[in-house]
Order: C-alpha cells, then sequence, then structure tokens
C-alpha cells in the first residue's frame, strides 16, 4: 500500500506518543458540548495515548477544533470522522484574521496566569498599573536590549513588565549563566539591566526557575527574543517599541 507523505506536524497523530496519558489527565481534557465528548471518544479510540488538552467548537460552523500538548491544533467535523491539519483564517473585509490563534491564546492566558511572579524579574508599573506584559527574553539579543529601554516607558504609561529567562544558546550556555547570575542576584533588576548593557556582573547561582521557564518557553511556542505575551494570551512575537505596544493594549 502506498503511503501519503505528512505534514511533520502531522506525525501526532501517527507516531508512537512520547509519554501517554494518565486517566487523572485524559479526564481533564476541556470539553464543550456532547458533540466534543464524542469526538475525543472517537479519536481515542484509535489512538488511547493522544495528548488532547481541549476538544472546542470553532469558528467554522460546523467543525471543532482538537487541541494537543504541544499547541498542535487540528479541525474535525461535529461527528470526528474527519481530521483536517493547518490554522483558520477567517476572510474579512480587510485582512486574514487567524482563529487558531483564539484558541492558543486562551490557553496561554491561562498558563500564565497560574505563574508565580516570584519567579520572574518585575518591572513594576508606575502608578496604577493598567496593564501586564509577560516577556521571554534573551540577555544576549539585541532586540531584547532595544526593548529593554523601553520599559521606562512602559512602566510610565502604567504598563508592569514581567521578565522570563529565554537563554536562545539552551540550558547550560554562557547566556543561561547570565540569567542565572541575575535572578540569584541581591538585586536582579539591577543586574539584568547591567548585563543588558554589557556590563558584567557577578557570577552567581542558587536555587532557581530559569530551566524551568526556558522549558515553558518552547510549550508556548516561543521560536525567538524577545517574545511578548499580553494578558489575554496574545503573542507578538519580537521588539516591539513603546509606542506600538502601547496601542496593542489599548493605551494610546
Amino acid at each position: 500500500m502506498r503511503h501519503l507523505a505528512l505534514p511533520a506536524f502531522g506525525l501526532l497523530l501517527f507516531a508512537v506518543a512520547s509519554c501517554a496519558q494518565s486517566q487523572e489527565e485524559a479526564k481533564a481534557v476541556l470539553l464543550e458540548g456532547e458533540a466534543a465528548a464524542m469526538i475525543r471518544e472517537k479519536l481515542t479510540a484509535v489512538r488511547p495515548d493522544l495528548p488532547l488538552v481541549a476538544v472546542l467548537p470553532a469558528a467554522l460552523e460546523g467543525f471543532y477544533a482538537v487541541e494537543f500538548e504541544d499547541g498542535t491544533i487540528f479541525y474535525t467535523t461535529e461527528d470526528g470522522g474527519f481530521l483536517i491539519a493547518g490554522d483558520l483564517y477567517e476572510v474579512t473585509a480587510t485582512r486574514f484574521v487567524n482563529r487558531s490563534e483564539d484558541v492558543r491564546s486562551r490557553r496561554r492566558a491561562d498558563t500564565l496566569a497560574g505563574l508565580d511572579t516570584d519567579d520572574m524579574i518585575v518591572f513594576a508599573a508606575e502608578g496604577e498599573r493598567k496593564a501586564v506584559i509577560n516577556v521571554f527574553t534573551d540577555i544576549d539579543c539585541g532586540f531584547c536590549r532595544r526593548l529593554h529601554l523601553e520599559v521606562p516607558e512602559l512602566n510610565r504609561n502604567g504598563v508592569e513588565v514581567r521578565y522570563l529567562s529565554f537563554p536562545r544558546a539552551g540550558v547550560g550556555s554562557p547566556s543561561y549563566d547570565k540569567h542565572v547570575s541575575a535572578w540569584c542576584s541581591s538585586d536582579p533588576r539591577t543586574a539584568l539591566t547591567r548585563l543588558k548593557n554589557g556590563e558584567s556582573v557577578e557570577p552567581r547561582t542558587c536555587a532557581n526557575p530559569v530551566a524551568a521557564q526556558y522549558a515553558l518557553s518552547q510549550q508556548l511556542g516561543v521560536r525567538g527574543t524577545p517574545a511578548i505575551f499580553l494578558e489575554d494570551g496574545r503573542y507578538l512575537p519580537g521588539y516591539m517599541p513603546a509606542d506600538e505596544l502601547l496601542k496593542e493594549l489599548g493605551l494610546n
């Protein structure tokens, strides 16, 4: 029998899963409506180890979005008889709107809301806090350094900036060590700023969240830095000056 080639992300459905779900995890799948429960039952009958996290009505009438642990989204008919790989776009009068991002954003928002700010390096808003951005940053990234120069302006406009670590060279790299030194410093904000200015700080080590945040960034789909996440889960990849960020936040 001849087999069709599959996109890389399509292999998720056909390759052996890296880890099977426990019964408790399976019960935690977010389902909306009777059709969603039926879809899950049909899919897991074929592959009991599918790492499903949600089955939700899609923006396209008659279809459901099936979300997996790694953020991959498929679309299925109401009876679960067909699966479609790829993002769903709505065609409006002025632009194409990625409706798959609606699903991802909800998941990201829930994940980010559950994080402890004590594990982040936080630059607080001046006066009333009007918005929060979560930024995965790399100390040696040029555009991350440019964004850091915008932080005082963001703070003055009521935006709290919460930094999480994304050492692009990976865990154990010199960049990773800088992140650890900043986090373990007695004054993490000053240490981070100095490092982003190309200065040195005293090397330090302690129990820290840097490796865990690096792993989380990959779970959230971060591929480069800076990676900015808004409170509603929207993902803004890359550098953005303060005035543009304020517009995205509805503050300008």
